[in-house]
Order: C-alpha cells, then sequence, then structure tokens
C-alpha cells in the first residue's frame, strides 16, 4: 500500500544510522481524503539502540468510502549481534464480507536463519481457506520445514526435520471436523535405515 511504504521509507531517510551509539526513536505519521471519499493514513517508526541495534516500522490503512479497506504493516531492522530481520502483511476487507490477508517474515543470525509465508482468505459465501509454510537452519546443520494448508474444516500438515547428526523424521497429520485427526511420520538415520522415533 502506497502511503504506508512512503511513510517508512520516510522514517528510514529521516533516522540517520550513524547515531547507533546514543538511543534514538524518530515517529511520522499522517493521513489524507482520497478523491473517492475514503481516507488513507498511515504511522512509520525509525529506531536506533546503543549496542547497534536498529530498524523500522511502519503501518497503513486506505478505506475508499464504499467499506472496502486494506491494512498493511512491515518491518526490518538488524540486531545488535549482527542478525537481520524482516516482515510484511496486508489483509484486505472487502464491504461484501470477503477477507484476504498475506503475510511474510524472515531472520538470520549467528545461529542460524527461518522464514514463514502464510494465506487467509474468506469468501463471500464465508467458506474459508488458508495455508502456511515455515523453515528453519541451524548453524549445525540442522534443518526443520512445516506446511499447512486448510479449507472449510478439512486440512493437512506436514513437517520435516534433519537433526545436527543426519537424524530425519518426516510427518504428516490430516484432519477433517467432526471425524477425527490422523498422523503418520517416519524416522531414519543418517544412511536412509528406518529408525525407531523418539
Amino acid at each position: 500500500m502506497r502511503t504506508a511504504t512512503l511513510l517508512a521509507l520516510t522514517a528510514l531517510f529521516v533516522f540517520d544510522a550513524s547515531h547507533a551509539d546514543a538511543a534514538e526513536r524518530v515517529v511520522r505519521r499522517g493521513a489524507v481524503r482520497t478523491a473517492d471519499g475514503g481516507v488513507a493514513a498511515g504511522r512509520a517508526v525509525g529506531y536506533a539502540g546503543p549496542n547497534g541495534a536498529a530498524g523500522v516500522r511502519g503501518h497503513g490503512v486506505v478505506e475508499d468510502g464504499n467499506g472496502d479497506a486494506k491494512f498493511v504493516s512491515g518491518a526490518a531492522g538488524r540486531t545488535a549481534n549482527g542478525g537481520t530481520y524482516g516482515r510484511a502483511g496486508s489483509t484486505s476487507v472487502g464491504a461484501d464480507g470477503a477477507i484476504n490477508h498475506r503475510s511474510g517474515a524472515a531472520a538470520q543470525g549467528p545461529n542460524g536463519s527461518a522464514k514463514t509465508s502464510g494465506a487467509f482468505t474468506r469468501n463471500t459465501d464465508g467458506s474459508v481457506s488458508g495455508q502456511r509454510n515455515t523453515s528453519a537452519q541451524g548453524s549445525n546443520g540442522s534443518r526443520y520445514a512445516g506446511n499447512t494448508s486448510y479449507a472449510n474444516g478439512s486440512g493437512t500438515h506436514t513437517t520435516d526435520i534433519t537433526a545436527k547428526n543426519g537424524d530425519t523424521y518426516s510427518g504428516e497429520t490430516t484432519w477433517t471436523k467432526g471425524q477425527g485427526a490422523t498422523h503418520a511420520g517416519t524416522c531414519k538415520d543418517a544412511s536412509g535405515s528406518v529408525i525407531a522415533c523418539r
């Protein structure tokens, strides 16, 4: 959404990262009427700490005067130990009751990295669906991947894990509202032989 993006960029330019040896925080906000009788508003914050951490975050909304609205938010920054992170999301709400949401995030640091993304939809007839994908990797070679999808009371979740010693686990859980859930999983050692899951 354009308003939130401009406000976030404003905070980035106003905030001077070279002043990171003193805690600072800068806030910018604004709102305007749109040509269709709606409103666009947003807020952005830039910040820094004496230990080197710094970042920016912002959120905004546009409403068109007819009951349709879009909300967005985002953030990005760095941590004191050299890690970085970012996230973003948007939600659209229609006057007809429809909802669409998208979001994602990622982070990286000395111990590894992780990312996630997902979506949710509610249609005008009340039906819903969504999904979420998440993965992570440790600096020691361990890995994780989880994926979930669902629609109208039924869903599936899969998990894949690799330990630092090479052992793996793969599992799947499915469920249906009113009928319960089922799960199956397999563990293997580093050579690929099936072993007991603990």
